[in-house]
């Protein structure tokens, strides 16, 4: 039978983790609606396909039809692509960080600080209004995370010793 060297249940005792605080779980409650939101923001894209083109056609005139068409295909295949990886991505992190794992934070937030840039240029992109309304809105789940995240009481979950 195995015995536990004197005095370790004590040690482990105290260092186990604890239940995630609210600020975790409201940062991965953000986290999951980052993933919805992704998962709708495909829908918006598609239904304001047509928008999207138009905005395509003001920018660049010089364009033919066949590339704006490309262009477009494109931009389709690249919003579904990354609307499915983004909430892919959202909802591991989240898991993660309800789990207590550091690295998990430390990823979210520089992954935070990648889509705000791609928001900026989202915004200067030839693209329908409700995307870049929609970008903005999915930015600002992980804005909500992020800051969650970095509460002194998550501070010190992250802290603990895992289980």
């Amino acid at each position: 039978m195995y015995q536990p060297y004197p005095g370790s249940e004590t040690r482990l005792a105290e260092t186990r983790r604890g239940p995630a605080p609210t600020t975790v779980r409201n940062a991965v409650t953000a986290m999951y609606a980052g993933a919805a939101a992704s998962l709708l923001g495909i829908v918006v894209d598609v239904l304001t396909v047509n928008a999207t083109k138009t905005a395509i056609e003001k920018r660049s005139p010089a364009l033919t039809a066949s590339q704006v068409t490309s262009t477009q295909h494109a931009l389709v295949a690249g919003f579904i692509a990354g609307g499915v990886i983004a909430a892919v991505v959202w909802i591991f992190l989240a898991l993660a960080c309800r789990r207590g794992h550091g690295w998990a934070r430390i990823t979210g937030t520089a992954l935070f600080g990648l889509a705000t840039l791609d928001t900026i240029v989202g915004l200067t992109a030839p693209l329908a209004t409700p995307v870049k309304l929609w970008g903005v809105l999915i930015w600002l789940a992980g804005l909500v995370a992020v800051v969650f995240l970095w509460r002194p009481s998550s501070t010190a979950f992250f802290r603990q010793a895992p289980a």
